[in-house]
């Protein structure tokens, strides 16, 4: 298995109308995207080629919007008062899945 291109730990992970994870997961190996629980259970995974990422209005700075599989989940990253870094990592995250569906 070779380095993920992009993880994140302690994301807010929710499915319209709730919330799945307070401090779940998103990770970016070998060409796919997973969406894991705290405990590290799968609850979504797909190649990237299969994976939208956006951010719309109401997302806030720290947030935005990935459709897995048809579905839409809101990841909301940097909880913790860490503004500066949560918007950093949403940067890399919509970067490395943009990067992945061009090639």
């Amino acid at each position: 298995m070779s380095e993920p291109e992009f993880s994140a730990r302690g994301v807010r992970i929710d499915r319209w109308p709730r919330s799945l994870t307070s401090a779940g997961q998103v990770l970016i190996q070998d060409g796919r995207l997973a969406l894991l629980t705290s405990y590290g259970r799968v609850i979504d995974s797909a190649p990237l080629r299969a994976v939208r990422a956006a951010r719309p209005w109401f997302a806030g700075r720290g947030s935005t919007v990935a459709t897995v599989n048809g579905t839409r989940y809101r990841l909301t990253m940097g909880q913790r008062g860490r503004l500066p870094d949560a918007t950093a990592l949403v940067g890399r995250f919509m970067e490395t899945v943009s990067r992945a569906r061009r090639a």
